[in-house]
């Protein structure tokens, strides 16, 4: 009979075989080709699948006794009993339901994450195929849910319903040769790349255009006449809402703190920040007038970019001036590097894992299709957030950890690595990273959005704020346009409770670091504190405060 810790080990592993199963774009993405032909599965009978597999291994991880476990094996008992619950009692929400994204959704994001699937042998360039076959199907099963949530009387809000209407016209009048999913990454030798795009654009034609087309016609002809008003957007107003943002809630932050706690929270986290730009508003922009702050920070031409390749080319500057001083505040770093590239698509900026079999490092992209749109004050605070020492440090160094669990190594846990994003900003000044008054208020701006993230989207999921009523906040509290005010609004409102995992979870490494702090006085290591909290992977806020407990004495 195994003993306990083979069990964990062999659970875990076939717990990250489920995990690949049910994200194979994720997988994929990672370096993982076992499910290359694959696509995500929102049907019905996927999601209670989904529902009741991670339900059986939570109560198998439950089952094995924590006796004679050492410290990594225990580790691994608690986050496959948090990640397999988790997922259950998310996929049970019926998300899908409600899945008119814009932000997210598979019409406006398939396109940039296709080109960077490696196709590695000619097996993998086969499944390309079954893989658009895959994504003909989703969109089918999709406006299904969104029959099934119309009889339930839960409907997306109507602004995402019509957004995704117009991102699918546009896909759908583009010239079918040009079409986004033909664009894929290089051929391995010995495939003919050539025949693989046509029969690629046969299956387009024949499968996923018609599939997108009837996905669309829902949209308009069922979901639109019933789909909730901007009054109306947040999750309180769907049936079961408010439950549903209750378990959101926990899984995004993990603690057990309400959306009202949260709510009271990201309030004095923005009144705190009010005299944060008083004290820094006249070495900065002249003025500690805090709206003539904003303004100039939001208005002001001489404080933006005018230039995509200027903006990476600064963050290129802030990553290696992080580069240099690693090794005072870090004992552990990733072996992998991170790299800084322009994009066109998808979030203003945002973190590419490194490949699992070492063929790609990090990648940290800067979209820079509107220049103007980023101040010259944003780019430092971006670039240790997303980069180094923020997620790649994090993301990369878990990859790199030796006996650890291969599910251990790539968990998502949100409130931890969007945390620690958060975290990186502040240490990022610690560490006299920052280059000018200027570059530290941008500090302070990006403090702003994740503050009033905890009273937005608690607003609007929880306490019946109106659209407008959370953008009008988030105008109010930040140097955001109406543009990107409005942007930031809806992707809350599409994606209940994730815009409170990077306030919650920044404030939670704090308090754990204060605490640490107490506990050693003068024993205490900034770079043993960091080791520890980067070196066994992401967990969820209280089994990380645990395990620093324990680790730091």
């Amino acid at each position: 009979m195994p003993d306990n810790s083979d069990a964990i080990a062999a659970l875990a592993e076939e717990y990250q075989q489920f995990r690949y199963r049910q994200s194979p774009m994720w997988a994929h993405m990672s370096g993982e080709y076992a499910h290359a032909g694959a696509f995500t599965d929102v049907s019905a009978a996927g999601e209670a699948e989904t529902v009741r597999q991670a339900g059986e291994f939570a109560a198998r991880a439950r089952a094995i006794s924590e006796d004679d476990l050492g410290e990594q094996d225990r580790l691994s008992r608690e986050m496959l009993i948090w990640d397999a619950t988790s997922t259950a009692e998310t996929a049970a929400l019926g998300d899908a339901e409600l899945g008119a994204d814009p932000i997210f959704g598979a019409q406006a994001s398939v396109g940039m994450y296709l080109p960077k699937l490696g196709i590695p042998t000619p097996e993998v360039a086969e499944a390309m195929v079954d893989k658009l076959r895959g994504i003909a199907t989703y969109f089918t099963d999709l406006a299904d849910r969104h029959r099934d949530g119309i009889a339930a009387g839960r409907t997306p809000a109507a602004f995402a319903a019509a957004d995704t209407i117009q991102q699918l016209d546009e896909w759908l009048t583009s010239p079918l040769a040009e079409d986004r999913l033909l664009n894929i990454a290089p051929t391995p030798e010995g495939v003919d790349r050539a025949a693989l795009l046509a029969r690629m654009q046969d299956v387009v034609a024949d499968h996923v255009r018609p599939a997108v087309a009837t996905y669309r016609a829902v949209l308009c002809d069922e979901v639109m006449p019933v789909a909730r008003e901007d009054e109306q957007v947040g999750l309180l107003h769907v049936p079961g809402g408010e439950e549903a943002y209750a378990t959101l809630t926990r899984f995004y932050t993990t603690t057990d703190l309400t959306p009202q706690e949260i709510h009271e929270i990201g309030l004095e986290q923005v009144a705190d920040l009010e005299r944060q730009y008083a004290e820094l508003g006249p070495a900065a922009v002249g003025t500690d007038d805090v709206p003539t702050i904003l303004a100039a920070l939001r208005d002001d031409p001489k404080l933006h970019h005018t230039d995509g390749d200027e903006i990476v080319e600064a963050s290129k500057r802030a990553m290696e001036k992080a580069r240099g001083v690693m090794g005072d505040w870090f004992g552990r770093l990733p072996q992998s590097d991170c790299e800084v590239e322009p994009t066109t698509s998808g979030a203003i900026a945002y973190y590419f894992r490194p490949a699992l079999d070492g063929s790609r490092g990090g990648v940290f992209f800067m979209n820079v299709s509107e220049p103007e749109g980023w101040g010259r004050y944003e780019i430092e605070s971006t670039s240790y957030h997303e980069g180094i020492p923020g997620h790649h440090l994090q993301i990369a160094i878990a990859q790199e950890l030796e006996g650890l669990p291969d599910f251990r190594k790539t968990a998502f846990v949100t409130a931890y690595s969007e945390g620690w994003g958060l975290y990186t900003e502040r240490l990022a000044d610690e560490m006299g990273l920052y280059g000018s008054p200027l570059d530290r208020m941008g500090m302070l701006a990006a403090d702003s959005m994740r503050a009033c993230r905890l009273v937005v989207d608690t607003g609007m999921h929880a306490l019946g704020w109106s659209r407008q009523q959370a953008i009008d906040y988030l105008l109010a509290n930040s140097e955001k346009s109406v543009g990107h005010a409005t942007a930031e609004i809806d992707r809350y409102a599409v994606t209940p409770g994730q815009a409170l995992s990077y306030m919650i979870g920044r404030l939670e490494i704090l308090r754990i670091r204060e605490a640490a702090q107490q506990r050693q006085g003068e024993r205490f290591d900034i770079k043993a504190f960091h080791d520890v909290v980067l070196g066994s992977g992401a967990l969820p806020l209280s089994v990380l405060a645990a395990h620093v407990a324990r680790r730091l004495t």
